[in-house]
């Protein structure tokens, strides 16, 4: 667990984030103990801003938000990491967010750091104008502690297209440069081709080589359940579809639409729930009758059949009797959409059907599970690849893009697998999230090493 000190209050989001890595760490601790150094020192972030965010409402009253950017680690490359806008944020949810980034990031292959930031700003029921105020008075201070080569943030929840379009005119004025500062800009304006696909196409990628690894098959005839309906969701969902699977759920924070048979939902269903969520409406605004709508409900125990669950929403999302309850459907892979999108207690359950296993031919009852820092590198990954677009003044094809986002992927499953057979302790299948910890760790602690940050 991470050390902290006795004035400091609780962050629970982040204690759990750094509890999640570290213990699977202890095999490759016990075996290389001159890294715990590295660990005491790679909990702390390198640096956290905080910042008062003062604008205009459409009436003429002031709003006040508080605003962050938690610079976490650049071992790597410059800080990288989204910035989230909502009313949840706080500095506990920023730092787990920005902790989980830094081995995310690693993963890729790319030269990123890790960081995160965001505001406690709600961009639900604001105007185009006030929305544009708020992001202009945000960056008017995060303008100072960012840049090409310093900190390149990026989206998040509450900050798409339209806000990152508008922070990014904000820079450009503050600053007076045009300059690759944020990622997910538009394509006619240094944005990349398959940015807003990224994080789904990345995360069926990174779970096609779980199917062909654990079953040798592929997603023909697969039942996916799918939370979230964000665009996360959304492309996961197309690519399924367009690979052979079947997507029987998606959810918002009102509830869940659980499709009435095996067909699920269609690519004209997904862009359907694309135009309501570009609103900024409920899926409850959506009557179908091939979809049964459960109020309050999250999809994991709505479907008594499935083979593959995709948590692609928020945070915590499945807990451990979700979990037991997607074993008891059937569900064999479980792949992290979302960041820390399973609770800890869930996770174990996950692991421990993968643990009980004497052979890695023998796989009956085992649920494979693949956690977000590797799950969902793909939308980091294309914002890397945007960077370098950036730098060289470049735009690559949407196949160039989608050829690189499907090597990074494919690598980023290798790379979790054999760390993971190199150091699971139990089990003849190995861990996919000892893998992703432990290859993260090491490749962020030997290059602060080498910069002389632990010794």
């Amino acid at each position: 667990m991470v050390a902290k000190p006795y004035n400091l209050p609780s962050e629970p989001e982040f204690e759990q984030a750094v509890h999640e890595i570290t213990s699977t760490l202890e095999p490759f601790l016990d075996a290389n103990p001159e890294y715990r150094k590295a660990l005491a020192v790679v909990q702390i972030p390198e640096r956290i801003i905080q910042f008062r965010v003062t604008w205009e409402r459409d009436d003429g009253t002031i709003a006040v938000n508080r605003g962050y950017r938690v610079q976490f680690n650049s071992a790597l490359g410059p800080y990288k990491g989204g910035l989230r806008l909502h009313p949840s944020v706080n500095l506990s949810i920023l730092k787990f967010l920005g902790f989980e980034q830094v081995f995310k990031n690693a993963l890729t292959g790319l030269m990123m750091g890790g960081g995160k930031g965001g505001c406690d700003f709600d961009p639900k029921g604001k105007s185009d104008n006030e929305i544009r105020r708020f992001c202009y008075a945000f960056m008017l201070e995060l303008s100072r502690h960012i840049g090409d080569n310093t900190d390149v943030p990026a989206g998040d929840i509450g900050t798409g297209g339209r806000e990152i379009g508008f922070m990014f005119g904000a820079y450009k004025k503050y600053r007076n440069e045009f300059v690759g500062v944020l990622t997910g800009k538009g394509a006619d304006w240094g944005g990349s081709f398959i940015r807003p696909e990224a994080t789904g196409y990345g995360l069926v990628y990174y779970v096609t080589e779980m199917l062909r690894d654990l079953d040798n098959t592929d997603w023909k005839g697969k039942r996916v359940l799918l939370s979230g309906a964000g665009n996360v969701a959304q492309y996961a969902a197309l690519k399924v579809i367009e690979l052979g699977g079947k997507v029987l759920s998606l959810s918002d924070s009102t509830g869940s639409l659980i499709a009435n048979d095996d067909e699920g939902f269609s690519p004209e269903d997904i862009q359907t729930v694309a135009d309501i969520k570009l609103a900024r409406k409920s899926l409850t605004a959506w009557s179908q009758d091939r979809f049964t709508w459960h109020e309050g409900k999250r999809p994991w125990t709505l479907v008594s059949k499935a083979d593959v669950a995709l948590p692609s929403a928020t945070q915590n999302e499945v807990s451990e009797e979700e979990a037991k309850a997607l074993i008891k459907a059937g569900v064999r892979y479980v792949a992290e959409g979302s960041n820390m999108g399973c609770t800890q207690e869930a996770i174990e359950v996950f692991e421990a059907t993968r643990a009980a296993t004497t052979s890695a031919t023998e796989t009956s009852g085992v649920c494979y599970y693949a956690p977000g820092k590797a799950a969902n590198a793909g939308g980091v990954a294309v914002s890397g690849l945007e960077m370098a677009q950036n730098s060289a003044r470049l735009k690559w094809t949407p196949e160039e893009v989608d050829a690189k986002l499907k090597d990074i992927m494919v690598t980023c499953y290798k790379t979790c697998r054999e760390t993971g057979e190199k150091y699971s302790t139990k089990g003849a299948i190995p861990s996919l999230v000892a893998g992703a910890n432990i290859a993260g760790f090491i490749k962020v602690a030997d290059a602060m090493r080498d910069q002389g940050d632990w010794w």
